[in-house]
């Protein structure tokens, strides 16, 4: 006699399950960042940022066109290197996910950003600072962070006015993101009548740096600026001391990193970086939005790009609402002037270009215990 209810009970149990699934979309968000090698700790913050934003999505029980969106994330490692940025652009492509936060390079995301903008396929970084990227003219691409206009004019401003510096020394990494905020550096800086005594030139690899280094030491510069990340710019400080170079190191938001005082030891004291954006503490919801981070991937996770992974995702999502639809050549066109107050800024919108309306910047310095103070907000 069970026999003759299995059937019955069986179709009953797929008629609820063909219904569910016709009032349910799924939204796919690609995250793409280096979760491998040297700059993993800066790529995995980013990737929780667009997690912490995917399961506050998934809480509201969003309902778009008609339909309850169940969110996913796809995090992906781009390595910091452009030819696998590349591969996991495609990827995102492939799978046709609904909208992209990353890269986290300037160099990933230049060639990523094309391959996203022939799919028409909506991509927010969070932390590709390198101006050139929006001038490419990508209708798809948007930065919800200042540019390294704006960081290298700033420091080179900040080295004038308030360090006195008189004369500079500039290394970067030949990245997109090294070249370009050195670049600005420099020019800003002869422009604001500093000298300029050296200008060197090394890779994202390095760690030894004694070469470049006695040869600027030679010159006796106020200010060594480098255009380029964390894991060398900690070895880099640490050499500058050992060789008795008193200059103060500066860099853009790539050395800002809480690592940075690891990799340094005590010789981290002293050097000035700065990043896109306001210190958490001036932003609209950050030190609420970070005690919930701690509390969901411990503090140490934290590094600096999570609060704007976490609005990019969230940018991306409202523009989904606004349209009422989650095809992104649909809901693209509501993004440039969505007008969404996130937690690192009120009413983020942005250019024609993509560039952030209204972007600060944070300069910051590390004392020899490698804890990093605020010094500016432009």
């Amino acid at each position: 006699m069970k026999l003759k209810y299995v059937a019955p009970l069986l179709a009953l149990s797929m008629a609820i399950g063909t219904a569910y699934a016709a009032d349910t979309i799924t939204v796919t968000i690609g995250s793409a960042s280096p979760l491998s090698g040297p700059q993993a700790s800066f790529g995995q913050d980013n990737a929780n940022g667009v997690k912490m934003a995917i399961k506050d999505l998934n809480a509201q029980n969003i309902v778009i066109g008609g339909k309850k969106v169940e969110w996913k994330v796809d995090a992906q490692d781009d390595q910091a290197d452009p030819k696998q940025a590349t591969t996991v652009a495609q990827k995102f492509v492939d799978e046709k996910v609904n909208g992209v936060v990353g890269h986290l390079n300037s160099g990933c995301t230049f060639p990523a950003s094309r391959i996203y903008n022939n799919a028409g396929i909506p991509n927010i970084t969070p932390s590709s600072t390198d101006p050139k990227i929006s001038q490419q003219g990508f209708k798809t691409f948007f930065r919800i962070i200042a540019n390294d206009s704006a960081l290298g004019a700033g420091l080179a401003n900040y080295a004038k006015n308030t360090l006195k510096a008189k004369t500079v020394a500039v290394i970067d990494d030949r990245t997109a993101y090294g070249q370009g905020v050195a670049d600005v550096f420099a020019k800003t800086a002869q422009k604001d009548g500093m000298k300029l005594v050296d200008r060197e030139y090394t890779n994202d690899k390095a760690t030894d740096f004694s070469a470049i280094l006695t040869k600027i030491k030679a010159s006796q510069p106020d200010i060594i600026f480098y255009g380029g990340m964390y894991p060398q710019a900690g070895p880099l400080v640490r050499q500058m001391r050992q060789l008795g170079i008193k200059a103060t190191l500066m860099g853009g938001d790539g050395i800002c990193a809480p690592e940075l005082g690891k990799l340094a030891g005590e010789a981290v004291a002293g050097v000035t970086c700065a990043e896109g954006g306001s210190p958490l503490s001036q932003m609209p919801g950050g030190e609420a939005w970070k005690k919930r981070y701690d509390a969901e991937f411990g503090a140490s996770a934290f590094q600096l790009y999570s609060p704007y992974s976490y609005d990019g995702t969230m940018v991306l999502a409202h523009a989904m609402m606004k349209a009422k639809s989650v095809d992104p050549k649909k809901y693209l066109p509501f993004i440039q002037n969505i007008d969404y107050n996130g937690v690192t800024k009120k009413d983020i919108h942005f250019t024609k270009t993509g560039e952030l309306v209204d972007a600060t910047i944070t300069i910051s310095t590390f004392d020899k215990d490698g804890k990093k103070s605020v010094v500016a907000v432009q």
